[in-house]
């Protein structure tokens, strides 16, 4: 098994392998008997070159023939049908869609028959849920007591946006979830140390914490931004932690801070076992975080 670069000594992301295919998990959601999860890896796909092999898009250019075998694999992990999966349409927004049996497949099997969708919530088992990543933060939520799951993409716009909050909003809304209840994980995503920002993204982050009066209070903002040295502040630019941004937003949703579990894995640390964008320039696949009800 490939060794992963870490930040931090806690081992919160777990490896895991099921033959030449390894996937990452996160113990504290393994403990909750009522959902399957995993965070794939670039191992055990048969894509190339590239897309080199667990490349879980069909939007990039590799084969789709590939690209569906892939989805097979990751499904099988799962207990599960690649007809099962209900993929997102990411496009940074912070819209959450309640996906229910009618949209099984979407996205994988047949097309999908909606746009602008970067959240998925359900209450249905036999449903996978999926969304995409190349440095973007994965947001796990299951509620154990009603038996509800959601996973979310969150770039910085996404980040930024609240789509944390927007989730856990619209699973209290549908299914009548307890924030309290909620278990929540950050998955692996690039970090502050490679994440240089400009400053028309930190402009757009102090507006948004400071407006925010649970943010504002606990001067969260101050938290999540950094700067290596005086040359970069002056540049305008900042390191941007993007994992400490989306657990505020988290806890600003009523969340507790001991239900969530943030990733020590950076996908730009890792990039022969992880896709990252900024490493590869873009020319890249795609990882899947996946989260199904048993």
């Amino acid at each position: 098994m490939q060794k992963l670069i870490r930040n931090g000594k806690n081992e919160v992301v777990k490896q895991n392998s099921a033959g030449d295919l390894e996937y990452l998990t996160f113990p504290e959601l393994e403990r909750l008997e009522c959902v399957k999860h995993l965070f794939s890896t670039r191992t055990g796909g048969v894509s190339r070159g590239i897309y080199s092999s667990m490349n879980l898009s069909f939007t990039r250019g590799d084969e789709e023939s590939a690209v569906l075998e892939n989805f097979r694999r990751i499904a099988k992990v799962l207990g599960a049908e690649p007809s099962q999966i209900v993929c997102s349409d990411q496009t940074h927004t912070t819209n959450v869609r309640v996906v229910t049996r009618a949209d099984m497949g979407k996205g994988v099997t047949r097309p999908r028959d909606y746009t602008d969708v970067d959240g998925l919530i359900t209450n249905e088992k036999g449903i996978v849920l999926a969304t995409f990543y190349a440095d973007c933060v994965p947001l796990y939520f299951v509620d154990p007591v009603k038996e509800v799951i959601g996973l979310s993409h969150s770039g910085w716009k996404g980040t930024v946006g609240g789509i944390g909050r927007e989730t856990v909003s619209r699973m209290q809304q549908e299914y009548g979830c307890r924030p309290e209840d909620i278990y929540a994980a950050i998955g692996p995503s690039i970090c502050r140390e490679c994440y240089e920002v400009s400053r028309d993204v930190s402009e757009a982050f102090e507006k948004a914490f400071t407006e925010n009066e649970f943010l504002n209070t606990n001067h969260a903002y101050e938290e999540i931004i950094s700067y290596r040295d005086e040359a970069q502040k002056a540049e305008g630019k900042c390191q941007l932690d993007l994992h400490l941004a989306n657990q505020w937003i988290l806890k600003s949703a009523g969340i507790l801070p001991e239900h969530i579990s943030v990733t020590d894995v950076c996908t730009a640390h890792n990039p022969d076992y992880l896709f990252s964008h900024r490493k590869t320039d873009g020319k890249r696949g795609n990882l899947g975080a996946f989260l199904c009800l048993n």
